[in-house]
């Protein structure tokens, strides 16, 4: 641990995080270093509560966003930045100082984009989200699981959750099948647990249905065609207290990666696939909407299910889908910023 020139202001300072050893980085108004000090997750809040007020920046990474919120209540302004933008300023090799220096460098740049901060709110309903990616996952395991042991024993099912529950009975009472009253009894046992969470995936739904039901922003953002309650809940966790960090509903669209990315140089142009950039999950989500609005846009006659049909003659349909979804995130950054209702006769205009 270090200290110099303790008696001049500090201005910025930049905090490397960690489950229990954090290293501090502060700077003056000229960006000067005042004092570089590594304390302990206890030392911490009681450091941080004596400083004058200044701007405290960290890395957009695990227990930020706590942080932030507690270090705003000392009136300090915080700012969290994702770490592919404090990487290119860290000297030489690294470490918990020397990522606490870049970290105080980066939010001193007059062009750095932040990421929002989230509430305690906000935080619940991306965790029910997650906690419910997490059951479906282990129950397409389960149901994958399944049918590859079935075929072992000559029991061939269909693809998906609907034909195995429905099959699974039917296996499961059919005494001629050839099937040992061991396996059949864990066989059984699999049937429950599919049961089981099949149960905790509807909780979640119940649980995100309620949200969105008791919350005015999303009840507004379920009117975007493709963006139910999953969707509208899960961009209100993502954007933070404040989507308009972002300067336009292009930028928003950019952040999902839901944009080319680029490979210039010389004066020529040159776009690749999206970007992929942001949270997969989210990006997901809206790429699945749009791709139920793209299926049945041909049956419709409003301004944006016209352009979507005359894109999806001229481009491939995933083309088509993930413009579409870039279309939907851009509307729906005009209903967050602007208190917009959803208007189908002027969507395309609402996608600025």
């Amino acid at each position: 641990m270090t200290e110099t020139n303790k008696d001049r202001a500090i201005t910025f300072v930049g905090i490397d995080l960690a489950k229990r050893s954090f290293h501090l980085h502060a700077a003056d108004e000229r960006g000067e270093r005042v004092l570089s000090k590594k304390l302990t997750r206890a030392r911490l809040p009681g450091f941080i509560a004596q400083l004058p007020a200044c701007t405290i920046a960290m890395e957009a990474c695990g227990s930020a966003h706590h942080w932030a919120r507690r270090f705003r209540e000392h009136g300090h302004e915080v700012r969290l930045i994702a770490p592919q933008f404090v990487k290119p300023f860290v000297k030489s090799n690294k470490n918990d100082a020397a990522d606490a220096e870049a970290i105080c460098e980066a939010v001193q740049r007059p062009n750095m984009r932040f990421v929002a901060i989230k509430s305690i709110e906000q935080q619940d309903i991306q965790a029910i989200h997650r906690m419910r990616s997490l059951v479906v996952g282990q129950r397409t395991a389960l149901i994958n699981q399944t049918r590859g042991l079935l075929l072992e024993f000559g029991l061939e099912v269909a693809q998906g959750r609907a034909a195995l529950q429905r099959r699974l009975p039917e296996i499961l009472e059919d005494a001629e099948n050839g099937l040992s009253e061991r396996f059949r009894a864990e066989l059984r046992r699999l049937y429950e647990e599919l049961q089981q969470l099949n149960g905790r995936v509807l909780h979640y739904d119940t649980q995100i249905d309620q949200i969105a039901k008791d919350n005015a922003q999303a009840q507004a953002l379920i009117q975007l065609p493709g963006v139910g309650a999953k969707g509208a809940t899960a961009l209100l966790a993502a954007v933070g207290e404040d989507p308009s960090l972002f300067k336009n509903g292009r930028g928003m669209a950019a952040w999902l990666g839901l944009v080319p990315r680029q490979h210039s140089t010389g004066g020529r142009d040159r776009l690749l696939g999206i970007s992929k950039r942001g949270d997969v999950y989210l990006r997901q989500l809206f790429i699945h909407g749009a791709r139920a609005v793209l299926r049945c846009a041909d049956r419709k006659d409003d301004p944006l299910s016209r352009w979507a049909t005359a894109l999806k003659a001229r481009r491939h349909a995933n083309v088509a889908t993930v413009a579409l979804a870039n279309k939907l995130a851009r509307i729906a950054y005009a209903i967050l910023t602007k208190g917009e209702a959803y208007d189908p006769k002027h969507a395309l205009s609402q996608a600025v």
